[in-house]
């Protein structure tokens, strides 16, 4: 492929609508991640001694859980931004749209819908179509916010990386409203892969607009979303978590006091094994002399 064929593609890459395939498989994967995580302590038996999923007895709940996760990057922005929490729902076509993902994901007969999105290629497919949409979330927060903020470099990429990943930080409170709450385990404490990355394209978008980076804008788009596309296929076939960890652990040994910490035992250590020496070597004596006294 030569290089205009490429900037072709790249373009309509850039200038594909969201709705409804893209959305589609963004509240898909979404509505199952609600119901996976609240399969995982929700159930109690019921009537046979059969166990009643969490959508069964609490139908009102799943359905308000499965919303937050689906429009949790634009509330989440709103809420930053000063603006109205419940301008996502405005939109009567998406929420109608999530809704019957909902319903389908959830009550389908046979369950159909969840046993079909848990195939392997349907899911691979799913998770294609919503990385690249969140490519999209990424790169529109980053413009829509450096139109109020201008300046303001670390407001814009906070809602860039916010919009990306949305889901992932609204957890915590989904969780909440399903009745569980684990606090240990969040985004700011144990940060995923994908947040990460969405920082780095948010980064990426913002040098792009401050004219850091020469190239066309559809080459730097299409990069982000082979990008999202390449990692997240990565994990999902090779079971690759988060390829940033070497470099993380090689910075904070060396920034964040790692080294320090460890001439710290190596000084520590030091005195003490001496003194276990010195211990020996007394030990050995006062043997020696009661074996003497003995003869």
């Amino acid at each position: 492929m030569d290089l205009q064929n490429f900037l072709d593609v790249a373009t309509v890459v850039t200038k594909l609508k969201m709705y409804p395939y893209f959305d589609l498989a963004h509240m898909i994967l979404c509505c199952m991640a609600v119901r996976d995580d609240a399969a995982v302590s929700q159930a109690q038996p019921a009537a046979g001694g059969q166990t009643l999923p969490f959508q069964r007895k609490h139908p009102l709940s799943s359905w308000l859980a499965s919303m937050l996760i689906c429009f949790a990057g634009s509330i989440i922005a709103n809420l930053l931004l000063g603006e109205p929490l419940l301008s996502p729902f405005k939109d009567h076509r998406a929420v109608l749209t999530a809704s019957i993902v909902w319903y389908c994901v959830n009550y389908f007969p046979m369950d159909v819908v969840y046993k079909l999105a848990k195939l392997l290629p349907v899911k691979l497919l799913l998770y294609m179509l919503k990385e690249v949409q969140r490519a999209h979330k990424v790169y529109h927060g980053v413009i829509s916010t450096a139109k109020i903020y201008p300046d303001s470099y670390f407001i814009i990429v906070l809602i860039g990386t916010i919009k990306g990943n949305g889901s992932g930080i609204m957890k915590n409170f989904e969780r909440l409203v399903r009745g569980v709450w684990v606090p240990g385990s969040n985004e700011i404490l144990q940060p995923t892969f994908v947040t990460k990355e969405c920082l780095l394209a948010s980064v990426l978008f913002l040098c792009e607009r401050l004219g850091f980076v020469r190239m066309p804008h559809p080459f730097v788009y299409f990069g982000v979303v082979v990008f999202f596309v390449y990692f997240k296929l990565s994990s999902l076939l090779l079971g690759l978590t988060d390829p940033s960890a070497p470099l993380e652990n090689l910075f904070c040994a060396v920034f964040m006091g790692g080294m320090g910490d460890a001439l710290r035992r190596a000084v520590t250590s030091e005195p003490a094994k001496e003194e276990e020496k010195d211990g020996a070597l007394r030990g050995d004596g006062m043997k020696s002399k009661e074996e003497k006294k003995k003869e």
